[in-house]
């Protein structure tokens, strides 16, 4: 079976909701629309106070390439243009809208019929990439980098692959799990729209054999569409990091930063961004709901909800039971690279993948104790890397030794800290220290 080399661990998977159908959240009230739903420049506003908007409708334009339009998933009026703290956790300009009904752009396909690509002769690789940029698509495995950059590779460069990640190796998830179960040939239409428009003819989707049902769903579909393979992994976190799956199914190894994925030729994209492209090709909706996880042990109903980006978090835990009395924390994202909210009126955006409430009892931190030097933090880590010595340069604010040492290739799984036997907040200080070093990295490079 197989699976990336080096480090990795194995925690308890928890996939509460694993059996539970993707359902339609209700409308919200209000829809809040933060501008700063993807990495690069945010969205520039195009309404005011006042305007009147449908379902679909552009709310905020891309603001240069590495940036993609906001589009509201709601019809009703705008009622501010505001700021509000998102799920980052910081203050940022948003977009309030106050919900009146359900009407939609006349221009979006609402209908179940699945779309072949052998329908759409006229689609060609540029119409492609820029239908995706139309739409709004990001990176929605939590990384949300604009979807049109990664498909316009840099001179120089070439892919010779695509590669799903449909892995979701962090605990507690199963959006991923359950669309591919009840979306199967929609993820292969999308796969071969991305396959097009980077004009490669091979393509492969990745899945975790904790799975099976998924893999043989899309195994017996996939013989209609030869040039793409399913390739069942061996379960072990973080499986689902981009240059660990490229390693595991391509057996290609990603250089450190600033190498890309692209220069060994591989292309990777979510599963439920490459739904999303689906439905941003061949049925022309924009990207304004998503599916998110719901989930936790306490939790009445744990869930996977199809929600519109700008409801608050606060509704779709009333939608699976509501906040259970001993809950001590809710993360946004899994238990591994999430973060805990501030508060669960923080709206749904186009990274939100989860949402897992955690008990007094399963959020309490125990103290750290002094590093024994054990090690297993070295071995736990897929990068190669040595946690405890950058978190300690980084913890005594030395930058150079963070860097020498190579903090800007950590992926912050999460493992270090995970396995650590002393408690030691590894992450919380290398997170804090390659933050830094980058940073100081791209002031040099602009003198």
């Amino acid at each position: 079976m197989k699976t990336f080399k080096i480090g990795g661990v194995h925690p308890s998977e928890n996939k509460l909701s694993a059996t539970s159908p993707i359902r339609r959240s209700g409308l919200p009230k209000q829809a809040v629309f933060s501008l700063y739903q993807h990495i690069g420049a945010p969205a520039k506003p195009v309404v005011a106070k006042g305007d009147t908007v449908k379902v679909g409708t552009v709310l905020a334009e891309a603001d240069g390439f590495v940036s993609v339009p906001v589009h509201s998933s709601v019809s009703g009026r705008v009622s501010k243009i505001d700021a509000v703290v998102d799920a980052s956790g910081y203050r940022r300009p948003a977009i309030f809208v106050d919900v009146e009904g359900d009407e939609w752009e006349e221009s979006i396909d609402r209908s179940d019929a699945v779309v072949p690509l052998a329908g759409r002769p006229d689609l060609t690789a540029e119409s492609i990439v820029a239908k995706i940029r139309e739409a709004g698509i990001v990176g929605m495995g939590g990384a949300t980098f604009p979807c049109h950059v990664k498909l316009t590779p840099p001179k120089g460069t070439k892919a010779e692959c695509v590669v799903i990640n449909a892995v979701e190796c962090e605990p507690y998830l199963t959006a991923d799990h359950r669309l591919m179960l009840e979306k199967p040939e929609e993820i292969l239409i999308g796969t071969s729209l991305i396959m097009k428009a980077v004009g490669v003819d091979r393509g492969y989707i990745g899945i975790e054999r904790n799975k099976p049902d998924a893999i043989a769903l899309l195994q017996e579909k996939a013989k209609a569409y030869p040039h793409i393979e399913i390739v069942p992994l061996q379960v072990k976190y973080p499986q689902g990091g981009e240059k660990q799956l490229i390693a595991a199914v391509t057996g290609r190894e990603v250089p450190a930063p600033p190498a890309l994925p692209i220069h060994v030729g591989v292309i990777v994209q979510n599963v439920g961004t490459t739904f999303a492209i689906y439905e941003a090709v061949m049925k022309n909706k924009p990207l304004f709901e998503r599916v998110i996880t719901v989930t936790g042990k306490n939790l009445q109903t744990p869930s996977n909800l199809l929600a519109r980006i700008g409801t608050p978090m606060s509704q779709l835990i009333e939608e699976c039971g509501g906040l259970p009395d001993d809950t001590g924390k809710v993360i946004g994202g899994g238990p591994m690279m999430g973060k805990a909210l501030q508060h669960l009126d923080v709206p749904v955006c186009k990274g939100s993948s989860g949402l897992l409430l955690l008990s007094e009892r399963e959020s309490r931190r125990t103290a750290p104790q002094p590093c024994i030097r054990c090690a297993k933090c070295v071995s736990a880590c897929p990068m190669g890397l040595e946690p405890y010595l950058l978190a300690t340069a980084s913890s005594l604010r030395k930058w150079d030794v963070a860097e020498e040492n190579g903090i800007t290739s950590c992926i912050e799984c999460g493992s270090c800290q995970f396995t650590c036997p002393s408690f030691r907040p590894i992450l919380d200080n290398v997170r804090m220290g390659k933050t830094t070093v980058m940073a100081l990295i791209r002031a040099r490079n602009t003198k």
